[in-house]
């Protein structure tokens, strides 16, 4: 093994999850990459920067099979050994000690990830858990106007439908387009005096497309709407400084672009808005103040901060997956990170635009507006023929029904190759 290649193991896997989410780690285990253990958890900064050679280095701390090509993070984001060993690292502790405290570690990682304050993240498990909170807690009465999308994952469009089936809100929505512009006058055009909130992804789970939130959110601004994200494929697919957005809740998971745990996820709810989201599920960390005996039963006061929408008991082993799983993005990089998987999606839309006598392209060319998932259809194969035949030739893809697509999606990220979009590129053409 080169010195090279040992030094940006040791960074790789050491980074700031060694002291920053749980003590005692410098020691704690050994990362095998290609059956070689590598000790991990180095204070060292990776000097390595050499293209494909740095990105196979990332590949190897997947434990990701190489017989088969996953393109489908859009879905489930596989993780990483250091995020995989910490949660082991803190269950082994938890049983051994009897200590179930440490989410806390993630709710600041998030937070500075984020670039938000502490108080203004709440710790769910999933997005659709987010969205759900967000939606039942806005004061919105029958015949109030919420815009959405006609491409919106179940996970956003049942709460909003649910509350429309059993408070009578009125829900409005538009087919995206390609561009940004387009995308942001059908909004504008869907707004009268009745509309109260808009309630849109950042990025389509359909076909990927990249909605201009920091442009809807001003909209919203400027129109008194309050502005609802659903961020599913916005935490680690892009940059997202939730200052600069401007949105009023954002609603995301770890589990996807950010390759954290299975069932971790945050609601950012804006300072502002923490005395008007109403919390409807509660339990010790909602509760600043409250008193059941025989002489008085009564809630008096919610703690003031986003932390109110957290209720009951929760893993903390797997938040400080997630919070690990922000460190392995930040040492290699956000924007760095979403700059590849971005690239990887470009390539993989070129080649496919070469075929444009054989596919039909459904997602967008306009940079700004094009995310790290691709979707488009066969002319002259039904998209679950394909998906069937991609499946046999060991590549993991997702079909969509959704919106009558009757469509194709692949999505790429860092553990990806060049040499990966190829091998695709070579079976659509033989298909």
């Amino acid at each position: 093994m080169s010195n090279n290649r040992r030094i940006f193991l040791k960074q790789l896997s050491g980074f700031a999850i060694g002291t920053a989410v749980l003590p005692n780690l410098s020691q704690a285990s050994i990362l095998p990459v290609n059956g070689t253990p590598i000790n991990r958890f180095s204070s060292l900064m990776p000097p390595y920067n050499e293209g494909e050679l740095f990105w196979k280095f990332v590949r190897d701390q997947f434990p990701l099979k190489k017989s088969r090509v996953y393109f489908n993070n859009g879905t489930m984001g596989p993780s990483p050994y250091p995020v995989i060993e910490m949660v082991k690292k803190g269950l082994i502790e938890a049983n051994t000690e009897g200590d179930y405290s440490g989410q806390e570690i993630a709710r600041e990682k998030l937070a500075a990830f984020l670039n938000v304050k502490i108080s203004e993240i709440s710790l769910t498990h999933n997005t659709t858990e987010g969205i759900n909170i967000v939606a039942w807690g806005l004061p919105l009465k029958k015949g109030d106007e919420v815009i959405m999308t006609t491409h919106e994952h179940v996970g956003n469009a049942a709460p909003w439908l649910n509350v429309a089936k059993l408070r009578g809100i009125i829900i409005k929505t538009f087919t995206p387009a390609l561009t940004a512009k387009e995308n942001l006058n059908l909004i504008h055009a869907l707004i009268t005096p009745k509309t109260k909130a808009i309630a849109v992804p950042h990025i389509t789970c359909t076909t990927g497309i990249v909605l201009p939130v920091k442009e809807i959110a001003a909209l919203g601004k400027l129109k008194h709407l309050f502005v609802c994200i659903d961020g599913a494929h916005g935490l680690g697919s892009t940059f997202i400084d939730l200052q600069e957005l401007g949105c009023d809740f954002y609603a995301s998971c770890g589990h996807k672009w950010l390759m954290g745990p299975l069932g971790t996820g945050f609601l950012y709810v804006k300072e502002e808005m923490l005395n008007i989201l109403q919390p409807y599920y509660v339990g010790g960390n909602a509760i600043e103040k409250w008193e059941l005996s025989e002489k008085k039963q009564q809630l008096e006061s919610y703690v003031p901060t986003a932390h109110k929408y957290d209720y009951g008991t929760q893993n903390p082993y797997i938040y400080q997956g997630m919070a690990a799983a922000a460190d392995f993005v930040s040492l290699i990089g956000v924007k760095r990170v979403a700059e590849r998987a971005r690239a990887l999606t470009t390539n993989l839309q070129e080649q496919l635009l070469y075929l444009d006598n054989k596919i039909e392209m459904l997602s967008p060319t306009e940079p700004e507006s094009r995310g790290t998932m691709i979707g488009f259809k066969l002319k002259n194969m039904d998209y679950q023929e394909f998906g069937k035949k991609a499946s046999e030739n060991f590549f993991r893809i997702r079909l969509v029904p959704e919106s009558d697509l009757n469509s194709i999606r692949i999505s790429t990220h860092i553990y990806n190759s060049f040499d990966e979009i190829n091998e695709f590129i070579d079976f659509v053409k033989k298909v």
